[in-house]
């Protein structure tokens, strides 16, 4: 179950980006609040600010107008409750397996090195990779990785997760057992998970609420409830409905950018 508390409120928040040639407005007074436990993912067409979005949540990037709270705190830049997963995996390729779970561990000075082993050891484990812990980068695929890059962004307790199309590099037989990976690995974490998606049919398989965002400027267009049981399987009919109401919200946000 979600906490009914927002672990996240985003108030009124608006970005400009400035370049030589033109000024964009990438988001135009957002607001969104995410509960403790959702998992919460956000689709839009490119250029709808989705990443920025996600940045500003992060503390990579500062808002020009509004604000984001995190647990009733402002978000003022980066922290250790707050951390993010990329589309890259973003491995240290000079570490095996083991050593770059462990890399992300020197975020907790609380702990002592047997203490951080064996959390390093466990979020292997969970994702997999227990056999795999003294490989290097080189040696392991493209899902592989992910997973590394899973159990890094794990492994120090965040109370949120931000994830940046993770998947979107990897073959569809990789993403579909992912699928299996991040929902059985939310169900007993329950982490606050946003997670930044171009694909309609993994925001509803994956997502408790689907925030469509419409570009020029980036703004939230419309926001889906997901009720369907977990764990959900990406190629079950149960999504086809829900899937086609946002494909075709999707679609509206398009056309309407363009006749715009």
């Amino acid at each position: 179950m979600t906490d009914t508390a927002p672990k996240l409120i985003v108030e009124g928040v608006s970005k400009r980006f400035a370049t030589s040639r033109a000024a964009v407005q990438a988001l135009d007074n957002v607001s969104l609040d995410i509960a403790g436990g959702e998992f919460v993912c956000l689709i839009g067409p490119s250029g709808c600010g989705k990443s920025t979005l996600l940045d500003i949540m992060a503390g990579l990037t500062l808002p020009d107008a509004g604000r984001v709270m995190a647990d009733g705190k402002l978000v003022q830049g980066p922290g250790r409750q707050r951390l993010v997963m990329f589309q890259e995996s973003a491995l240290f390729p000079w570490l095996d397996a083991f050593g770059n779970v462990m890399f992300g561990l020197k975020l907790r000075p609380d702990l002592s090195s047997a203490e951080r082993k064996k959390i390093a050891e466990h979020f292997l484990h969970l994702v997999g990779l227990e056999k795999f812990k003294h490989a290097h980068v080189h040696e392991l695929s493209g899902g592989m990785k992910q997973r590394v890059a899973l159990a890094r962004a794990l492994a120090p307790d965040p109370q949120v997760l931000l994830m940046d199309e993770p998947f979107a590099a990897l073959d569809a037989l990789t993403r579909d057992q992912l699928y299996d990976d991040i929902q059985r690995i939310w169900i007993e974490s329950r982490k606050t998970i946003v997670f930044v998606t171009h694909n309609v049919r993994e925001a509803v398989c994956l997502g408790d609420r689907v925030v469509l965002m419409s570009p020029s400027p980036g703004r939230i267009s419309r926001i889906f409830d997901i009720p369907l049981p977990r764990p959900r399987d990406i190629n079950s009919p149960d999504l086809a409905g829900y899937t086609s109401q946002v494909a075709a919200a999707l679609k509206g946000t398009l056309r309407g950018s363009v006749s715009e």
